[in-house]
């Protein structure tokens, strides 16, 4: 399995790309930093970083791209940054037809390092020992990139087995179980709905007889 790693950004982009499969020694193919100037337009800048992508995309030919889920930050200057790079990768791996997954920091962490709150340079360490490396990959946003290739090649089996059972007991739920699943309230709400009282038909009644004059 090839994937390539992509930590957005728009002032630097880390890429890296992993080979390997899960339980067997990793080989790092590539890593760098795609980078643009923090002075050019907003438009320029996605362009740079687009044709960048599509450069590794075309040199490396990955079967997988990986890249990091954008979450909630205090700048949010820096998170719209991010999530427009981050859409850019999206678009390039998905517009030649490549499947993209979504990794947050605190999994790919987890993946690497054991632990979710691990720092960067913890990240960049064990980046170095699993991939037998000289030394760290600088800067740390292109570890960043090689840490979420390797986060997806451990995790892409566990995730192929979850999605097959899944579709397995699709296919085996049948229509009208489908259906219950799909409403789970409707007998609830049925049973909660207060029953109408009958309507009790009453017997017309004679009609009273007039009364007699008296002589």
């Amino acid at each position: 399995m090839r994937v390539l790693g992509v930590d957005p950004g728009l002032t630097r982009c880390g890429v890296g790309v992993v080979e390997g499969v899960a339980g067997r020694p990793l080989t790092m193919v590539g890593v760098g930093v795609v980078r643009t100037s923090a002075d050019a337009d907003l438009g320029h800048r996605l362009v740079a970083v687009e044709q960048g992508i599509e450069q590794w995309l075309d040199e490396h030919r990955p079967e997988y791209v990986a890249v990091e889920r954008v979450f909630s930050q205090h700048n949010v200057r820096t998170v719209m940054g991010t999530a427009q790079a981050s859409a850019v990768a999206i678009l390039c791996a998905s517009r030649r037809g490549i499947p993209v997954a979504l990794h947050t920091p605190s999994e790919v962490k987890a993946a690497v390092t054991g632990s979710g709150r691990a720092d960067k340079a913890q990240v960049g360490a064990m980046v170095t020992r699993l991939l037998r490396l000289a030394a760290p990959p600088k800067p740390a946003d292109a570890a960043d990139a090689l840490a979420l290739a390797i986060c997806h090649i451990w995790r892409a089996p566990a995730q192929n087995r979850l999605q097959q059972a899944v579709a397995r007991h699709a296919s085996r739920t049948s229509p009208a179980r489908q259906a219950a699943i799909a409403r789970p309230d409707t007998d609830a709400r049925r049973a909660a709905r207060p029953e109408r009282p009958a309507l009790v038909q009453q017997p017309p009644t004679a009609p009273h007889a007039p009364k007699g004059r008296t002589a």
